[in-house]
């Protein structure tokens, strides 16, 4: 017998073995997961514990996802405004483009009204492109990027798409400068195109008028009338428009009517123009060989 007040040796206060309660505790597990795995009888149980751990969860992972969204937000952040700064420069750039596309079709039909008048006056013809244009305002002249090596000679007419704009008057090796209709000392041989009168329309120095000083009072002429050029002179091609009547003022106590019109051409607005030759497509003898000398100096 044991001695009183001492435990039998290996067992605990409740009479079992730690070896005795591990193999009590494996079978309980074994039998629960056996049960569970069948009957599935701990699926509530394990969906209250996850709602009960959830919190916890969510508690622990708070700072890192945290952390990530703000992250993400700020890449996010960086994206748009790269993307925004992006669509801004390709904006401009297609609006550049619509805008050179708008003028290059602007530039194209204008070109093409130069190239059907150049077909309507049947003669040889040379685009040429106004470089400067006189700002005394009492003068109408203007310079050409077309000289002697070009064939231009003086006297030369000038045409646009509407009609008779100058001639030129002083021509250099690579430019010439050129008058215009409407200038105070430059006249135009015309006639009117309703019935045939001949007359000649002066410049006034405003590039809005011409006046028609020669005709008398009873003179065949209407306020709309069409004036063209009637060829005399052999400057500028028979029957192109020069200018329409704007207004008839007779004065009985003089001799002669005093009457404006307005040119036909686009005077100040032009930005290329035709330089016209003769029927012949040849330009004066001395014209050719001051364009010859002149391309031999330059060479």
């Amino acid at each position: 017998m044991s001695a009183p007040g001492r435990n039998t040796p290996g067992f605990g206060r409740s009479g079992f073995s730690v070896g005795a309660r591990f193999v009590l505790l494996a079978v309980v597990c074994v039998a629960l997961m056996l049960l569970d795995q069948r009957n599935q009888h701990l699926q509530q149980v394990r969906g209250a514990l996850s709602v009960v751990v959830y919190p916890l969860r969510v508690l622990v992972d708070l700072p890192f996802s945290t952390w990530q969204s703000v992250r993400s937000s700020f890449a996010q952040r960086e994206t748009l405004i790269a993307e925004n700064e992006q669509l801004k420069r390709e904006r401009l750039e297609a609006e550049f483009r619509l805008q050179r596309l708008e003028s290059l079709e602007t530039e194209n039909a204008r070109l093409r009204e130069l190239l059907d008048s150049t077909a309507r006056v049947g003669s040889r013809a040379l685009i040429a492109e106004i470089l400067a244009v006189d700002l005394d305002p009492y003068r109408q002249r203007f310079d050409l990027n077309r000289g002697l090596v070009d064939g231009v000679f003086v006297g030369q007419a000038l045409i646009d798409a509407q009609g008779v704009v100058g001639q030129v008057v002083r021509v250099g090796p690579l430019t010439a400068e050129a008058v215009l209709i409407t200038d105070a000392d430059h006249a135009v041989p015309v006639s009117v195109n309703r019935n045939g009168l001949r007359t000649i329309a002066v410049g006034t120095g405003d590039s809005g008028r011409l006046r028609l000083p020669y005709l008398t009072n009873n003179a065949d002429i209407h306020e709309g009338d069409l004036l063209v050029s009637s060829g005399l002179g052999g400057v500028f091609p028979s029957g192109y428009p020069v200018a329409r009547v704007i207004e008839v003022r007779l004065r009985p106590d003089q001799a002669f009517a005093e009457i404006i019109a307005e040119p036909a051409s686009a005077l100040d607005r032009d930005r290329e123009v035709l330089l016209v030759w003769n029927a012949t497509g040849e330009a004066p003898r001395a014209a050719e060989a001051a364009a010859a000398a002149s391309v031999a100096d330059v060479q």
